[in-house]
């Protein structure tokens, strides 16, 4: 999957699968994390927040089952 680097402390890139749902963080750590069945909307909510930590934290982390590092 492509990805798309972002400004962000905690998050080096981010990218999405519209077909399948699937959501695909790289963290600056360099642990890759995909997140399965995430809608779109919080696809695009991640890359146009301020703070995209905060917002994984609060609308992605504890919400949709994961599979990682990959």
């Amino acid at each position: 999957m492509k990805r798309r680097q972002v400004s962000s402390s905690t998050i080096k890139s981010t990218g999405y699968d519209p077909g399948r749902g699937i959501l695909e963080i790289e963290f600056t750590s360099g642990e890759v994390y995909r997140y399965h069945e995430v809608p779109p909307y919080h696809f695009a909510g991640l890359l146009n927040a301020p703070s995209k930590g905060k917002y994984y934290n609060k609308y992605i982390k504890e919400f949709y089952s994961f599979s990682g590092p990959l």
